[in-house]
């Protein structure tokens, strides 16, 4: 299944609006993520770009707050994927469940993490 977008219908904004959404955004990430200022300029910069962002770093770093804070402030879905060495691919995608209702039995798709917004 393909999803596509008519750019002829997607709203645009003019420069100086999307400029001020983006420092928007920006400042009330900024409350929360305290003295990171040209990470969140980034990490901002590449969701508006349609692009990618991988946060590397020791525990403590403040990488999962960040991601949790922009979702929060875009008012999007989060979630985080632990990886360890007994991840399966369902613990990512998602699998189907058997469920009973009504003396009848159906598999019924439990999305996994991989479905949110921003992960």
């Amino acid at each position: 299944m393909e999803t596509t977008i008519d750019a002829g219908t997607t709203p645009r904004l003019a420069p100086e609006a999307f400029a001020e959404r983006a420092s928007a955004i920006e400042r009330e990430v900024g409350r929360v993520i305290v003295g990171q200022r040209e990470l969140v300029r980034q990490t901002v910069t590449a969701l508006l770009a349609n692009s990618h962002v991988l946060l590397e770093g020791v525990p403590g770093l403040g990488k999962t707050m960040l991601v949790r804070t922009i979702a929060d402030v875009i008012d999007c879905a989060f979630n985080r994927i632990q990886f360890t060495p007994d991840l399966m691919p369902a613990d990512i995608t998602g699998t189907n469940i058997l469920i009973e209702e009504e003396g009848r039995r159906i598999f019924r798709f439990q999305p996994g993490p991989i479905f949110a917004n921003l992960v």
